[in-house]
């Protein structure tokens, strides 16, 4: 009777009909939900359009091009023509679209075709890539002007020389050698400057690893800055030992450039301070303040960019490269530090640069 139990079973087992399977797809494809939620997190704007009209738009898309842009027809939603004819197309393709949420941004357009009419349309920013390529030509073209100017003023100066050599009068000639002294160092200053700053931005990303106590070498290379011709000009105070991770060289350079800068700039007759503060609990901060004509508000916001100058003519009596700041900037950063300018025509400028401290204020 068990047997017969058991046989009947497995032929009820054999003949029955498997159970149904969920079908969370429509003959393979995916559904729009999960679509919606495939693309919804994505960094990427991505939408998806049935027909030339949108259905899905991710939230960076929502972000790019607004929410309402859902149920519109994507080339309404778009109205850039590059993006309309790849739309028209109805193929495939790729298109470059320029200020397509913003002035000057820069966009690669990505459409893909699906079954059922659908397509996927996905936005690759290009923008950064652009300011990039645009700020290395201008560099370029800047740094070839300042290298063109000193060297132009050598040559000059030398074949004068060559010409006239025989009856050329000493006053005059030592005048010429002068000049010819003067560029040549400006030249070398501009070339130190260029390769100091293409090592800080290498090594941009790479945090310091060297314990240093700060108000030592702030001092040691403030009044390197100086020098003993100015010397008497500089006043550093300090409010005690603090320690950092750091780079010597860089900060010290970074303080060289700005004690340099204040004593150039400030009032010949007033001193120049340099101090040493905690600022925080966490925090400890350079304050390099002048006492001379100040800078111009709108001046203020552009003084970290390269080769950047308020006044050229008076930048370049002076011997400065329009680097300083630059170098001080990408110093700070690289240091995760702060950097802020403050001034007041006619009474002086204050530099602050803030910097972690380490946890504990004692060499290990």
């Amino acid at each position: 009777m068990a047997i017969l139990l058991v046989w009947v079973g497995s032929l009820w087992l054999v003949g029955a009909e498997p159970p149904p399977t969920s079908d969370t797809s429509n003959n393979g494809s995916l559904t729009r939900d999960s679509m919606r939620d495939l693309f919804e997190h994505s960094e990427t704007p991505v939408i998806i359009t049935e027909r030339d009209r949108v259905v899905i738009a991710n939230h960076a898309a929502r972000a790019l091009l607004g929410a309402h842009i859902i149920g519109q027809d994507v080339r309404m939603a778009l109205r850039q023509p590059e993006a309309v004819r790849l739309i028209e197309r109805g193929s495939d393709g790729t298109a470059i679209v320029r200020n397509l949420a913003r002035r000057h941004d820069i966009w690669r357009v990505n459409r893909k075709t699906m079954n059922d009419g659908l397509a996927v349309i996905e936005f690759v920013s290009k923008t950064a890539e652009a300011d990039i390529s645009r700020a290395h030509t201008d560099f370029v073209a800047n740094a070839s002007h300042e290298l063109r100017t000193p060297l132009a003023s050598i040559i000059g100066y030398v074949e004068t020389l060559q010409e006239d050599v025989e009856h050329l009068q000493p006053a005059v000639a030592e005048r010429f050698l002068g000049t010819i002294h003067r560029e040549s160092k400006r030249l070398q200053d501009l070339v130190s400057d260029l390769m100091s700053l293409s090592r800080i931005e290498a090594e941009k990303h790479d945090l310091p690893e060297a314990r240093i106590e700060l108000a030592g070498l702030v001092e040691r290379a403030a009044r390197d800055g100086a020098g003993s011709e100015r010397a008497d000009r500089l006043e550093f105070t300090s409010e005690g030992s603090f320690w950092v991770r750091g780079d010597e060289q860089q900060l010290e350079q970074l303080v060289r450039n700005l004690v340099d800068n204040a004593l150039k700039y400030g009032d010949a007759d007033k001193p120049v301070s340099v101090a040493v503060e905690q600022r925080s609990e966490n925090r400890v901060r350079i304050v390099v303040t002048d006492r001379g004509d100040g800078i111009p508000a709108e001046h203020v916001p552009h003084l970290t960019r390269r080769f950047y100058r308020t006044d050229p003519g008076r930048s370049r009596a002076s011997g400065g490269t329009g680097l300083g700041l630059a170098i001080v900037k990408h110093i700070v950063e690289r240091h995760r530090g702060r950097l802020d300018i403050e001034s007041t025509p006619g009474e002086g400028t204050r530099v602050t640069v803030s910097l972690p401290l380490e946890s504990e204020q004692q060499v290990d």
